[in-house]
């Protein structure tokens, strides 16, 4: 009954304030259990779009899950190198910091991340101004 409590607690807040329970959760997150829940996201699309693919095969669901979810994060992997979880991690707070965006799914949320964290700029103005709205203008190699 104890661990009951917290979670009706957190539903009951968010039903109140308007935050979806994915937003609320993440902000009572530190920084490092953000990115630990940024991998563990990342895993489990994978892993979803793994299984998928081994289960039903090619085509149908399993291409509109690679193209609508796996291919972000397939694109986020390769980049591992280059951009940090915990640059992501400050971007997806950014995107949530806008009250517009309380109860936009977290997958908007790393969707916006990924671009301005991949984005040309080392202030957040120069990150804006290279996407142009929608265009993302990659790094030179």
């Amino acid at each position: 009954m104890k661990k009951l409590i917290p979670i009706l607690l957190t539903s009951f807040l968010c039903a109140q304030s308007g935050l979806s329970p994915v937003v609320a959760y993440w902000k009572t997150l530190n920084s490092s259990e953000k990115e630990t829940f940024l991998f563990s996201y990342l895993t489990q699309v994978y892993e979803t779009h793994t299984e998928l693919k081994n289960s039903v095969g090619y085509g149908g669901f399993t291409e509109w899950y690679y193209n609508n979810r796996a291919e972000l994060v397939y694109g986020i992997f390769d980049k591992l190198e280059d951009i940090k979880l915990s640059d992501l991690s400050k971007w997806v707070d950014e995107f949530y910091s806008y009250g517009e965006y309380a109860n936009k799914p977290f997958f908007e949320a790393l969707e916006f991340a990924y671009r301005f964290a991949d984005a040309e700029g080392g202030s957040m103005y120069e990150k804006y101004e290279n996407l142009k709205f929608e265009q993302i203008k990659p790094k030179s190699d």
